[in-house]
């Protein structure tokens, strides 16, 4: 996040074969990575950013773009 900003990150997980991370080993375990940014100091905003807000907010621009091209 440093070197692109908070804007341009987003958190996601595959634990088909674990999930190689201590603190988030399963899906049960997922608080552990929201907890540990709060205790580094991120705000709620961020946060939620990072769990989808990012990607949403990507996903509605590449719609209204493609809205155009396909009245063509």
């Amino acid at each position: 996040m440093r070197k692109i900003g908070i804007d341009h990150v987003g958190i996601a997980s595959d634990f088909n074969d674990g999930g190689g991370l201590q603190g988030w080993e399963n899906v049960g375990e997922v608080r552990n990575v929201t907890a540990e940014l709060i205790q580094r100091g991120y705000s709620e905003a961020d946060i939620a950013k990072l769990w989808g807000g990012n990607f949403l907010r990507v996903w509605d621009q590449v719609q209204k773009a493609a809205k155009p091209l396909a009245n063509r």
